[in-house]
């Protein structure tokens, strides 16, 4: 057996074991709860920036799913249309494809403003516009 087959036996033994101790299991299932939801949100949020936004929702539905079977199901569901989907677009003309890219700029820039970003490095560039704060008054610094 590989280093690896070893670990994850014992990995899976180790988690027998906590089943079988009612308290234990719960406290596990609550942390493995937490973890894979807070991994989720993360990923979720960074979806719409460069980056593993995607990568990061589907580690946060595996953690969930390695203790909640709704995970699993959703993590496959969501999986499948998120394949569909990218192949659907890759398969479409450029004009698409270049639209996609400007709504992905678009929610950026837009998010980024929201926030408060985009007055705030404007401000250490010297640069004060009245249409670049907040309308949250953030980024005022």
């Amino acid at each position: 057996m590989s280093k690896l087959g070893e670990v994850k036996e014992r990995l899976g033994d180790w988690r027998d074991r906590l089943r079988h101790r009612p308290t234990a299991n719960f406290t596990y299932r609550i942390v493995v709860g937490f973890v894979g939801l807070a991994v989720l949100a993360l990923g979720i949020v960074a979806i719409p920036y460069p980056g593993p936004g995607w990568a990061i929702v589907f580690v946060g539905l595996a953690i969930l799913a390695t203790e909640f079977e709704w995970a699993r199901r959703l993590l496959k569901w969501t999986r499948e249309r998120y394949d569909r989907f990218m192949d659907w677009f890759k398969s479409q003309g450029r004009w698409v494809q270049a639209f996609g890219f400007l709504l992905t700029a678009a929610v950026v820039v837009g998010t980024l403003w929201l926030l408060g970003a985009v007055s705030l490095a404007a401000g250490w560039l010297g640069i004060e516009q009245p249409w670049m704060k907040s309308p949250l008054g953030l980024g005022s610094g």
